[in-house]
Formats: structure tokens, C-alpha cells, sequence
């Protein structure tokens, strides 16, 4: 779990029984409460940034010190945005849905810009129901 805040409800089941410890990862000026309190549930907190944030390569850089080096991201906008503007992604799947649909929705990536896109090329691509399972590597 990445959060700058630490605003997480610690009676979910994330915290009260999960199936494996569960990593919170966050900066080191997050608020001392906080970090007690998710302690407290036998939750691992590890700091990876300065300030209240977390820094993307610090997090990457901490989860392989603790034997973790393969990594699934499953955020929203702003992580993803994040994790391309350190240049820390490697890989990317996305699902291409049959579906169209109108709104204010922002990119799959908001953050901080990138002086130079990031090539990927396409590794495969899978489809059923005329859903697109694509997987993309950094070339």
C-alpha cells in the first residue's frame, strides 16, 4: 500500500487478517500517530521519501532490499504518473474495452511531465470478447 497520508482504515481486512503482511509504504514525515497505528496491526511501514511523500525510485529501491523485484502497481492516475515520470516502469498492461463512453476522465498517467515519452513495444496481446489484454515493455 502507497499512501502519502496514511489516512487508511486499519479495521479493513487488509490490515485485521491478511494473507501475507501487509507493506505500507509512505515518507518520512508521516505523522507518528499514523505510523503506530499501522504498526499496530502487525502491518510493515517502511518510509520511502522525504516529507509526507513517497519518492517511486526510493520505493522500488526499499521493496528489492526486502526481496521484493517483481512488482505489480495497481493505482490510480497519479501513482501511475508517478512511477513514469522516475522512470521507474518497466512494463504496462493495459485492457482496451468494447466500450465507449464520454466524460471528464483524465489520462491513464497524471503527474509530473516527461521531458521525453517513454517508448514501450507491444510483448503480446490477448483478446476475448473483444476485450484487448495488451502488455506493453519499456524497449
Amino acid at each position: 500500500m502507497v499512501t502519502a497520508g496514511l489516512d487508511l482504515d486499519f479495521s479493513l481486512p487488509l490490515f485485521t487478517s491478511p494473507l501475507v503482511p501487509t507493506l505500507v509504504l509512505t515518507g518520512a514525515g508521516a505523522a507518528p500517530d499514523r505510523v503506530a497505528a499501522a504498526e499496530a496491526t502487525g502491518a510493515r511501514v517502511v518510509r520511502a521519501g522525504e516529507g509526507a511523500g513517497v519518492d517511486p525510485a526510493r520505493v522500488v529501491r526499499a521493496l528489492a532490499e526486502l526481496g521484493h523485484t517483481r512488482l505489480l502497481t495497481e493505482g490510480g492516475p497519479r501513482l501511475l504518473g508517478q512511477l513514469v515520470a522516475a522512470g521507474v516502469l518497466d512494463e504496462l498492461c493495459l485492457t482496451v474495452s468494447p466500450m465507449l463512453a464520454a466524460g471528464d476522465a483524465q489520462r491513464i498517467a497524471g503527474g509530473p511531465s516527461v521531458t521525453l515519452p517513454r517508448r514501450f513495444a507491444l510483448e503480446s496481446m490477448l483478446e476475448e470478447d473483444g476485450f484487448l489484454f495488451t502488455r506493453y515493455r519499456r524497449s
